[in-house]
């Protein structure tokens, strides 16, 4: 499980060019989701062989200064509440500024990893300028220049350093399904429905932070381990923006987990923060279950379930082929639908196919259906497995893999789902070298 470092500061720092330049560092490991709100992005990176989640927490709404210093209270108490470590981005063309001293306040009260990267140093006149920032009382600082990486290197070998490792906690190999959403949807009684009544047959297992408690589940002859999101303590001095900690605490779970359980309400529909949620996992390549929670308050006919589902595969192209289950928790409706769901989810994550049955099969249909020639050139491929990993990738092996394009390649995965069933997972497709 990865750390989270929070990027914080004021706006138009260069702090979302600077998460941007981290995330494209290693391509393979590479995602990032835009918030829907205030222009938040959460990401995944690495740095000389340490993954860790960023959070950019910029775009804080413009207004007077009590309702901005408002979001610098919530946004950044959260980040550093949350996060392993913290970069604060400032700005060496504005110098010091009351927001910046605003944000350090709360920063010296901390006791985890704070770095402080003065922004927009391409030049030694704006080094000798960056030396102000030591008023700020957080030691050392990090010139950088987020626009052409200049000085990053530096920046994150001490993160990197600074991150705490993560202790890996020797369990039973058991699925690990996590209850994510946005607040209110029905995360608390959807999980309160599962476990509630039989109580004896449930113990909490800590898990490898304070936010992932894991709940072993054992009934209906299903075992697995249920991570948590929903009864997560409130942070007293804490201001919440439950929108933006709702993303944070799945970060954590869905890094944590085989599959996510999605809950959203249907009142509300699979809107923008159910989506940023849906492709946090999707990116992460974990199984997904969208569970349509409170369908007992929709005014329904005949067509409203395949409209409903139509508008969410629509949303979610083109990883369409995920599961909706219409529960109701309040009624108890299809909560062991929902479960039943989630385990053949699981299943087909950990599916592995023979490589003889993937060339048997797929090698006829490529052979009917090349891929298109490009700039005159042809491409053969000739050889197809599953490469090692925990969830479903595949390496097609061929004469100019640079050729294949990407409609190409979604032609291939839907092959694989069409013929080897991985409804509900994210499927991976790499052209090679022959």
């Amino acid at each position: 499980m990865s750390n989270i470092v929070a990027i914080v500061g004021r706006p138009n720092v260069g702090k979302s060019t600077f998460f941007n330049r981290l995330i494209q560092r290693r391509e393979a490991i590479v995602d990032a989701v835009s918030g829907v709100t205030r222009d938040r992005h959460y990401g995944k990176s690495d740095w000389n062989g340490r993954e860790f989640s960023l959070i950019d927490t910029g775009g804080y709404v413009k207004g007077s200064d009590d309702i901005f210093e408002a979001e610098i209270d919530k946004q950044v108490e959260i980040a550093i509440d949350e996060a392993d470590a913290i970069i604060f981005m400032v700005d060496v063309e504005a110098g010091v500024t009351g927001m910046d001293e605003d944000v350090a306040r709360l920063l010296r009260k901390v006791t985890k990893p704070v770095f402080l990267a003065v922004n927009k140093v391409d030049n030694a006149k704006r080094a000798e300028d960056a030396v102000e920032f030591y008023s700020l009382g957080l030691g050392d600082y990090y010139t950088i220049a987020s626009i052409n990486g200049s000085g990053t290197g530096d920046l994150l070998d001490a993160l990197v350093e600074a991150l705490p490792e993560k202790e890996e906690v020797e369990e039973e190999e058991l699925p690990r399904f996590a209850v994510v959403g946005r607040p209110n949807a029905g995360k608390s009684s959807f999980i309160n429905a599962l476990i509630g009544e039989d109580r004896y047959i449930v113990t909490d297992i800590a898990g490898t932070t304070r936010d992932a408690i894991d709940t072993k589940y054992n009934r209906f002859g299903f075992e697995f381990n249920l991570v948590d999101t929903a009864g997560i303590r409130k942070k007293s001095k804490v201001k919440e923006d439950l929108e933006f900690y709702s993303v944070m605490r799945s970060v954590r779970a869905i890094e944590h987990c085989d599959v996510c359980l999605l809950v959203l309400d249907a009142t509300r529909g699979f809107d923008g923060q159910v989506q940023n949620i849906f492709w946090l996992a999707e990116r992460n390549r974990k199984g997904i279950v969208i569970l349509v929670n409170k369908w007992d308050l929709v005014e329904k006919d005949n067509k409203t379930i395949k409209e409903f589902e139509k508008y969410i595969k629509s949303q979610i192209e083109p990883f369409a082929d995920v599961p909706i289950v219409f529960i109701s928790v309040l009624n108890k409706q299809r909560i062991f639908k929902a479960i039943e769901t989630a385990v053949e989810v699981y299943k087909n994550r950990s599916k592995k196919i023979k490589t003889s049955k993937l060339n048997e099969v797929l090698l006829p249909l490529i052979e009917n259906y090349p891929p298109p020639a490009y700039k005159g050139k042809f491409v053969k491929i000739k050889y197809i497995m599953q490469l090692p990993t925990p969830q479903p990738q595949f390496a097609f092996f061929c004469n100019l893999p640079q050729y294949v394009r990407d409609p190409y390649k979604r032609f291939l995965e839907n092959k694989l789902r069409e013929h080897f069933d991985f409804h509900g997972v994210p499927v991976s497709v790499y052209m090679r070298k022959k």
